[in-house]
């Protein structure tokens, strides 16, 4: 028994009962009151007890009063008012209800409403616990027709001790509310996202669904024209939270949940008792319901399906994709796939290699030249380098892909297509880039430029169709661009990004960037995302040309400042990993500022919120309020000190 839920009555089994009583180092309470009668075990079985009163239909029973079990009673005990709340109702006998509430800026856990109800014969007691008023720190009421809100801190990680209330109303009050999870991770187990239905935040009657982890349903819908969302987070380390989209639909709706990757939908109605139907495209399985049904409470009867690459298949279409299976989810174990690809005698294939990650050495996929297992292998490929592009001497490719017993990884992405022989097969369009030209014929020429911060990995900027040893074919290897591990950086902005992005980095990197600004700048870097393995997986950002600068900050998990500030014309920027569990990394900005001899530069104005001062001088202050529904973090002034600094970050307004 622990926290201040008021316990069942308790009967011993036998005739002797031991209680212990464990605290800890810190924090007092109240502590308990318990009183206890002896009797014969005859006489409790005789009046109708139960030995074990705890295995009752309903498990929750108030304390007994202090007449104790000697006679049958019709009152319950007064079951008092919650801290921060009030009590509505003081009729305690058997069969009265009574209700609860929590003042302003306090949430209700718990039932808000319980009944005095007549218990193994005997006893009189409340149907649930008395709930407890716990401090609102976040949240807001939200109005339609349409919005996105999310956790506090996203796509960083959410505050512990978190007790955030979203309350949606539509403007039109025929309408329902719908919502759909973006993104949506939450410490499994620990913290929670319960959802209900209408205003009555934390009525236990209400609840549409209580979520934890990763896995959400596609669609939410209320039943009424209200819906809240009620976050709870223990103390312990969270995850990076949720963004969510709403907006209001028809009534006696489940709201469109849209078609499956790689599949078709049958029927466009959405209202209670419609019936949506699914299949897949030629070549992909489904997996999950065929068909789901709109309920009468507004949530489909499940989740729509998805279509999944098959582990046998033959493809004869001109182009296609080829999956390993579950992409990009990690292919499972002991597989012996083989997909064969087909094409017109006369023509060649070509297969382009998107994503690539297998267990190095002992997962692997060969690529032959033919219909046969015994046909000429092109190439065998393993780990989590991508191949290069493949082309056939045949119209026929025979893919063979192979898994032990252990481990696997996200698997291979690769597309193909089929060409003449007086062409050169079509690159695509990389990954990272923009690809300049469309024809693909003998003498013809394509350019391939990266997007900002990513860099060639391979080829040259322009590649042409020609003739080489009496072959058709690109005169050098389909360019590819990729987020470069460190470099040194002059321009006046840029972007820096961590290996591998947007996907994930590897493991046991070691990437050095040094940005360098004219001499009188300073430097400013923004982080847009951040998200690596916490306390394995280290960006170290120092104040200058090296590694021996001054630390500006370490920075692992999801927590950075939003920008930081070089003192000099250097910032130096450290980027290590270790050997396993990696994540999505980092998107950062950079830009060549000025900074004035007797000022600080401008701090910026939070998100909701608004400044106070426009005199960022040595010695001066600036302070912040924040739009109605937002709470300062911290309300203390920003004052600029002698070294140019603010004395700390800009707050937010949560």
């Amino acid at each position: 028994l622990s926290g201040m839920n008021i316990p069942p009555p308790v009967i011993s089994n036998k005739n002797w009962l031991r209680l212990r009583f464990v605290t800890d180092s810190n924090h007092r309470y109240r502590g308990f009151s318990a009183h206890y009668q002896v009797k014969k075990a005859i006489d409790f079985k005789s009046r109708g007890f139960k030995l074990f009163p705890g295995k009752d239909n309903s498990n929750k029973f108030s304390i007994l009063n202090e007449g104790g079990i000697k006679q049958a009673s019709n009152l319950c005990p007064d079951p008092g008012e919650p801290e921060n709340g009030k009590r509505i109702g003081s009729d305690f006998s058997l069969g009265a209800t009574v209700q609860f509430s929590c003042d302003e800026d306090y949430v209700l856990q718990g039932s808000k409403s319980i009944t005095c109800q007549r218990i193994a014969e005997v006893f009189a007691a409340w149907s649930d616990h008395r709930p407890a008023c716990k401090v609102k720190t976040c949240g807001s009421n939200l109005q339609g027709p349409g919005g996105t809100f999310t956790s506090p801190n996203f796509p960083f990680q959410y505050d512990s001790n978190a007790q955030c209330v979203w309350v949606i109303t539509a403007v039109n009050t025929n309408k329902v509310i719908q919502i759909n999870f973006e993104e949506f991770d939450l410490e499994i187990g620990y913290d929670t996202l319960t959802i209900g239905d209408g205003g009555e935040v934390g009525d236990p009657k209400t609840v549409l669904q209580v979520l934890t982890g990763s896995f959400v349903p596609d669609l939410i819908v209320s039943m009424s024209n209200q819906m809240w969302l009620h976050l709870q987070t223990d103390e312990s380390v969270g995850s990076v939270g949720f963004k969510v989209n709403y907006k209001e639909i028809e009534k006696e709706s489940c709201g469109d949940p849209g078609t499956p990757l790689y599949g078709i939908r049958e029927g466009d109605g959405f209202s209670n008792r419609d019936v949506l139907r699914f299949e897949c495209h030629f070549g992909f399985e489904l997996i999950g319901e065929k068909s789901i049904v709109c309920q009468e409470n507004n949530q489909w009867s499940a989740n729509i399906p998805i279509c999944i690459f098959p582990c046998l298949s033959n493809f004869t279409a001109p182009m296609g994709t080829v999956l390993s299976p579950d992409y990009p989810e990690g292919y499972g174990n002991n597989l012996n796939c083989i997909w064969t690809i087909i094409s017109d005698p006369g023509s060649r294939i070509h297969l382009s290699f998107n994503d690539f990650d297998l267990e190095s050495q002992f997962d692997f996929l060969a690529v032959k030249d033919g219909d046969s297992p015994d046909s000429p292998i092109i190439g065998t490929f393993t780990g989590a380098e991508v191949p290069s592009h493949l082309t056939s001497n045949s119209h026929i490719l025979r893919l063979e892909f192979q898994a032990d017993h252990s481990m696997s990884g996200r698997g291979f992405n690769i597309t193909y297509n089929t060409f003449g022989h007086n062409e050169c097969p079509d690159p695509g369009v990389p990954i990272n880039a923009r690809r300049f030209g469309d024809n693909f014929q003998l003498g013809s020429s394509i350019s391939v430029i990266c997007e900002e911060g990513f860099i060639k990995t391979q080829g040259t900027e322009t590649i042409t169709c020609m003739l080489v040893d009496g072959k058709v074919m690109w005169s050098g290897p389909i360019p590819k661009c990729g987020a470069p591990c460190g470099g040194h950086f002059s321009s006046p902005s840029g972007v820096i990004l961590s290996p591998g992005w947007p996907g994930y980095y590897k493991d046991s990197l070691n990437c050095e960037w040094v940005i360098e600004a004219e001499p009188g700048h300073s430097i400013k870097i923004t982080f847009e995302r951040f998200q690596t393995e916490l306390n394995y997986d280290v960006l170290e950002v120092h104040d200058g040309p090296s590694l021996l600068s001054p630390l500006l900050g370490s920075y692992n998990g999801t927590q950075v400042p939003q920008f930081l500030f070089s003192s000099s014309n250097f910032i130096y920027l450290l980027f290590t990993t270790d050997n396993s569990r990696s994540n999505n990394g980092f998107k950062i900005h950079y830009e060549s500022v000025t900074v004035n001899t007797y000022s600080c530069l401008d701090p910026g104005i939070p998100v909701h919120g608004r400044r106070y001062g426009h005199d960022f001088s040595i010695g001066s202050t600036v302070s912040f309020s924040c739009d109605p529904g937002y709470r300062l973090s911290h309300e203390e002034p920003l004052l600029c000190e002698k070294n140019h600094w603010w004395s700390h970050p800009l707050p937010t307004c949560d």
